[in-house]
């Protein structure tokens, strides 16, 4: 299943790089917590980060990967398995 980076998440003051909102086409909230999630680099490095809650109320969900990913990560596809 593929998903989409929408922002880091984020607070007034401060971003947090290793915290994430994706956006899942369609999808239950039940079944994809605790899934992994990963980041391809264009270099080929993998990064793996786990999906910790739902965001919102829409199809969004946040999840917490184990480095911090690149600015330019926004707007790419992650793989959830």
């Amino acid at each position: 299943m593929e998903a989409i980076i929408v922002n880091f998440r984020r607070g007034r003051h401060r971003t947090n790089p290793r915290q994430i909102i994706i956006k899942v086409a369609s999808a239950k909230p039940k079944e994809l917590i605790k899934k992994t999630v990963t980041f391809k680099t264009s270099s080929g490095k993998e990064i793996k980060g786990t999906i910790s809650a739902k965001h919102g109320n829409k199809d969004c969900f946040r999840a917490i990967f184990t480095q911090a990913l690149p600015g330019q990560s926004i707007g790419r596809k992650v793989i959830i398995s």
